[in-house]
């Protein structure tokens, strides 16, 4: 059984190390940002959504731990208001390389949607890069559905 626990300090610590390059990886692969510049965009924009790290208020940070309670992947959302109501975004999400194809993303978001009935939260929100077709799949399996698409398209050599 998945399950989520509220992540430690020096779990924090790790995975802010690993997530913040990987974010700029991840904006600079969809064009979004410009390589040389991303990974100083991507601390800027973990220390604006996560000013007091583990203690910011109305962001929860996880560990997704397996059955036997190894650590094999985090998740992190933020409580916000939408059309009104009080949702979840989840910002991150992740399972380390070799425990990833064992479906502990798909029961860690079964985990959330308890918390965010805890909480009386109304809905789960996120964002998915064009490029990440294994998690496109895995949120189309937990009934999320798509609420805006943005493409782009290079004309003349030009961009990304």
């Amino acid at each position: 059984m998945t399950t989520l626990r509220p992540m430690t300090g020096p779990e924090y610590a790790a995975w802010l190390a690993e997530s913040v390059p990987a974010y700029a990886a991840d904006k600079a692969a969809a064009g979004q940002w410009a390589e040389a510049e991303a990974l100083e965009l991507a601390r800027q924009d973990y220390a604006t959504s996560l000013p007091r790290g583990l203690a910011t208020p109305d962001n929860h940070l996880f560990t997704i731990e397996d059955d036997e309670r190894r650590p094999v992947g985090m998740l992190w959302f933020a409580m916000t208001t939408r059309a009104s109501a009080r949702i979840a975004y989840v910002y991150d999400v992740s399972v380390i390389p070799d425990r990833q194809r064992e479906g502990h993303a798909h029961r860690a978001f079964l985990a959330l949607e308890e918390e965010i009935q805890r909480l009386g939260l109304s809905g789960i929100a996120l964002h998915v890069f064009g490029h990440n077709l294994g998690a496109q799949a895995l949120y189309a399996r937990l009934g999320f559905r798509a609420t805006n698409i943005n493409l782009f398209k290079a004309v003349g050599g030009a961009g990304a």
